[in-house]
Order: structure tokens, then sequence, then C-alpha cells
């Protein structure tokens, strides 16, 4: 049995945990550290979508493993240049 939804004025009066239950200690959101240098780029890529599945199908760290390989097409690129 789903639970109905809330009405507008519902939505309206809810209120963070933290007000509710004030004596409860809630654990903080964690931040990350400060990255390891070198320090990485955000970027926006559009890539194969097999491409993509082929490293997200090894779970979790996907990107790391897609920016090793290309990592290494850049060293070998490198190599043949110099």
């Amino acid at each position: 049995m789903a639970s109905p939804e809330l009405t507008d004025e519902q939505l309206a009066g809810l209120r963070p945990a933290r007000e509710v239950f004030p004596d409860l200690d809630f654990p903080r959101p964690r931040t990350r550290g400060p990255q390891k240098a070198p320090t990485k780029v955000q970027t926006t890529l559009r890539l194969d979508q097999d491409v993509v599945e082929h490293f997200r199908a090894g779970g979790r760290g996907w990107q790391t493993r897609l920016n090793d390989a290309l990592r290494r097409v850049v060293e070998a690129e490198q190599k043949k240049r110099a």
C-alpha cells in the first residue's frame, strides 16, 4: 500500500529533522579534503555510450579508470613525439 501524496499545505509545514528533534545528535555533512596534486579539472565531455558503459560496468572508480586509460594514450603520443 503506497503512502498518499502530501498536500501543498503539508509540504509547506515540513521542517528539518534537526528542528523537530533538537536533542538527537545528527551527523554533520562531511566535506572533501584538498585534492592531491596535480589538481584535476572538472569538465563536460561527450563520449560514445558504449565507451561509458564499458567503464561503468567495472563498478565504482570508473571515472578514474577512464582517466587512467586516457593518460596512457597521452603518454604514448608524447613518447612518439620525443
